[in-house]
């Protein structure tokens, strides 16, 4: 019960629990965040095999489930719009793929708003809502963007289903986040702001992860040039 006890600012199994997360993500570089299927790379023929690719394609691809997480957890510190927003802004990001819509910079966009929702998190600056679930749409447009990709091609009764699917899987896992979050900083336990801090970090370290090797490999052809 040492975590629930400290509220002073010291370092706890928390804190080191987050560290330690952080060092692996650091050690061990994450796969590039190309298109998630569960479907062993087959396309969705029915509804009920739309629905569960769009459940699974959000949790699979870890890049996209740290965002979530992170929307969760910024909802408590800049209000649900920022959730929200990142969740319709995805149905119009795979709108856009679907339409064969050109959005150059996916991926980069994608790892360089964890870093930036991580940042977020550990400054808990508060900023106008609408600024904020704006900024959310633009990113949930990327996340949308890159979901697409699997569902290419399908026809209408799987792409509905797979938009459903994809949609309620991400606000559950970030209204989940946001109330148990709330539950703690609110509740009977009473945990500071400051222990959203290691999760802050480590989503910036989750961020870097993805973000570096993609940076590496733009600079390197260039370099070599």
């Amino acid at each position: 019960m040492m975590i629930l006890r400290s509220r002073q600012g010291r370092t706890t199994s928390l804190d080191r629990l987050w560290i330690v997360l952080l060092a692996l993500i650091a050690v061990v570089m994450p796969l590039p965040a190309l298109a998630h299927h569960p479907m062993d790379g087959e396309m969705p023929t029915t509804w009920a095999q739309g629905f569960l690719s769009g459940l699974a394609h959000p949790v699979i691809g870890f890049d996209h489930l740290a965002f979530i997480v992170a929307a969760g957890l910024l909802g408590v510190t800049q209000g649900l719009g920022l959730p929200v927003g990142f969740v319709l802004g995805g149905l119009a990001g795979t709108g856009l793929h679907l339409a064969s819509v050109d959005l150059p910079g996916v991926e980069l966009g994608i790892a360089g708003s964890l870093v930036l929702a991580g940042i977020l998190l550990v400054q808990k600056e508060r900023f106008p809502w609408w600024r904020l679930a704006l900024g959310a749409m633009l990113v949930g447009l990327l996340h949308g963007y890159a979901y697409g990709e699997a569902i290419i091609g399908a026809e209408m009764t799987p792409l509905m289903a797979y938009l459903l699917g994809f949609t309620l899987i991400q606000l559950a896992i970030a209204l989940g986040v946001w109330g148990i979050t709330r539950f703690l900083l609110l509740g009977r336990w009473g945990w500071p702001l400051t222990r959203l801090n290691p999760p802050g970090w480590v989503i910036v370290g989750i961020g870097l992860a993805f973000l570096v090797p993609q940076m590496v490999a733009l600079i390197l052809p260039v370099a070599n040039n």
